[in-house]
């Protein structure tokens, strides 16, 4: 079995919480031998965190090996450039400036590694007047655009349930050490790869500013709906609620089939594109009207039947009850001594010839591959070893 395409790669992640973190959660998944720096005794943040059960950790933190190294000190600062010495990528999510306070910047390191890719997350970049605040995923995703444009638009912004904005930047960061690499390949020389949390999400806001410059119009809150694309909405059923995506002249005229009211298709207020969306309050009203009348299980099969995009809302019961979850592997089950029958997402995107794979749970403890990491990569005997943990500097 593979253990994936970046199989051999030597990644160094330094970074806490969330965008560095899950940088190299994504990199690990593919193969990459993943190095996490934590604080010693305290570790990563991320080890408490979750609702109810702190099982975060134990999918962001997978595919590595936890070494604790107090970079604050010269001698915690001099193992980790060791480290980075014989590394592929190093991954930090610190406030710009804190490596090179360090001894750790991407010109110090390069003197040693001329070939390193650094993968760099911030809030607001590298640069620019705002580059030395601080920044968190929330406020990316206020600055990128995102957060003005979710919610009900007689409320104020509202956020998802998840950590898109730290998600995004990490998953741009995968994309341009893959591309760093590539250009390493051809040169033998490494680069910074410098991705602000804002700009990741600002990357996603579709045509947010370009429609903006052409008409002064720019988009706002509206809750439920894409104003002006309909019908594609949440309906009502007599006993849960279904997404139906029915906007698309073709797609629209199979939906009024479904329903019994194919004369709906050449109605002029819903003829195209455009006359739906100018009544699309009144078609949402029409369609709820029939949704209402039926069984989640009905309108599925109805949609099903008819080929119209839709889909249930779904919670982690439904997912872990979903014979398409199960049939992809969507969701895996983790050999695991704390949590058992522990159950997470698997390793995505697939790939046929060299799939990536959960290879080892989250390291346990902090600084759990101390012996093996600086002891078989750095040469430090037992002796060293000891001296370092009794410095504090493991």
């Amino acid at each position: 079995m593979s253990d994936g395409p970046l199989e051999g790669l030597i990644v160094v992640e330094a970074g806490q919480l969330i965008a560095g973190p899950f940088c190299g959660q994504l990199l690990g998944d593919l193969g990459a031998t993943v190095i996490k720096i934590e604080p010693p005794k305290i570790g990563d943040p991320m080890r408490a965190w979750g609702r109810g059960a702190p099982v975060w950790w134990e999918v962001i933190a997978r595919n590595k090996k936890s070494v604790s190294i107090d970079l604050r000190k010269p001698e915690g600062q001099d193992l980790a450039r060791r480290l980075i010495d014989g590394a592929d990528i190093l991954i930090e999510n610190f406030r710009p400036g804190t490596l090179e306070g360090w001894n750790l910047g991407p010109a110090r390191l390069h003197e040693t590694n001329p070939g390193l890719i650094v993968v760099r997350m911030s809030g607001y970049g590298q640069t620019g007047p705002y580059s030395t605040r601080a920044g968190f995923g929330g406020i990316g995703e206020a600055m990128g655009g995102w957060r003005n444009i979710v919610g009900e638009p007689d409320r104020p912004p509202s956020r998802m349930g998840v950590s898109i904005g730290d998600s995004l930047a990490a998953t741009y960061g995968c994309m341009g050490a893959l591309a760093a690499l590539e250009h390493r390949h051809k040169t033998g020389k490494g680069q910074v790869v410098d991705s602000a949390l804002y700009e990741a999400v600002l990357q996603v806001m579709e045509s947010l500013i370009p429609e903006y410059v052409a008409t002064g119009q720019a988009r706002e809150r509206s809750g439920g709906i894409l104003p002006g694309i309909a019908p594609s909405n949440v309906y009502p059923c007599s006993d849960g609620e279904y997404l139906i995506g029915g906007n698309g002249d073709g797609v629209f005229k199979r939906l009024c089939e479904a329903m019994g009211r194919p004369e709906l298709a050449t109605d002029p207020r819903y003829v195209d594109h455009a006359s739906r969306g100018v009544n699309q309050t009144e078609l949402d009203e029409r369609i709820a009207a029939w949704t209402r009348t039926l069984t989640v299980d009905e309108v599925e099969a109805l949609m099903t039947e008819h080929g119209v995009p839709a889909g249930r809302i779904y919670r982690p019961v439904d997912m872990l009850a979903d014979p398409h979850f199960a049939a992809r592997e969507a969701i895996i089950e983790v050999d695991h001594p704390k949590w058992p029958g522990l159950k997470m997402q698997n390793v995505f995107p697939k790939l046929s010839a060299t799939p990536g794979g959960v290879r080892s749970i989250a390291p346990q403890t902090v600084g759990e591959h101390n012996d093996e990491i600086l002891g078989t990569r750095l040469g430090l005997d037992e002796d060293a070893l000891v001296r370092l943990r009794e410095a504090g500097i493991i």
